[in-house]
C-alpha cells in the first residue's frame, strides 16, 4: 500500500508549485523575486532567499542519503548548513534554484519507489544521534519546507517594503 507515502508526495509538490490553503507556494514566492534580490538580507541577521534555498537543499539531499543508505552525514552545525551569501553568489542563483529543484524530483522519485511499510523502518539520524523511523524525515522535510514557506513570504515582504522607499 502506498497511501502515505502518495500523501506525503502530493503535499511536497504542492508545496512547491500547488495551489495551497495557506495561499502561497515556493514557486509562487520565489516568483517575484529577480536573481539581484535573492542574495540580499533585508536585515542583517536575517537570511537572504538563496541561503534559505541552499539550505533546504542541503537538507533534502541528506534526507536522499539518509532513504538510500539508512545513515546521513550532516549535523546542525556543519558549514554548508547555512552557506553565505558571498559563497552562493560564486554558484550563482540559476544554480542554486536548478539544484533545488532537482532534489525535489530526486526525493520524489525516491519516495515513489517506496511502500508505507518503509515508513516505519529505521535508520541512523546524525543530528540527532539516534535510530528514527523514516516517517521521521520524510514528514520533517515536509515540515522544514512549510516552516522555511513562511520564513521566505516574510524576508519577499521585507525587500519589497525596503526597494519601496
Amino acid at each position: 500500500m502506498k497511501y502515505l507515502i502518495d500523501n506525503v508526495i502530493q503535499q511536497l509538490e504542492d508545496v512547491q508549485k500547488g495551489k495551497l490553503w495557506i495561499g502561497s507556494s515556493f514557486d509562487s514566492k520565489l516568483n517575484q523575486v529577480n536573481e539581484k534580490l535573492v542574495f540580499t538580507r533585508p536585515i542583517e541577521n536575517l537570511h537572504s532567499i538563496a541561503e534559505i534555498i541552499s539550505h533546504l537543499t542541503l537538507w533534502r539531499k541528506e534526507a536522499i542519503l539518509k532513504i538510500r543508505t539508512g545513515k546521513g552525514s550532516k549535523t546542525d552545525d556543519c558549514e554548508e548548513n547555512w552557506l553565505t551569501n558571498d559563497k552562493l553568489k560564486l554558484l550563482g542563483w540559476h544554480c542554486i534554484k536548478s539544484e533545488y529543484d532537482k532534489t525535489l524530483t530526486e526525493l520524489i522519485d525516491l519516495l515513489k519507489l517506496k511502500e508505507d511499510s518503509f515508513l516505519n523502518e529505521l535508520y541512523y539520524d546524525t543530528d540527532f544521534k539516534a535510530n528514527y523511523k523514516y516517517s521521521f524525515v520524510v514528514n520533517g522535510m515536509l515540515h522544514h519546507d512549510i516552516y522555511h514557506l513562511g520564513q521566505l513570504g516574510l524576508v519577499i515582504k521585507f525587500l519589497q517594503e525596503r526597494n519601496k522607499s
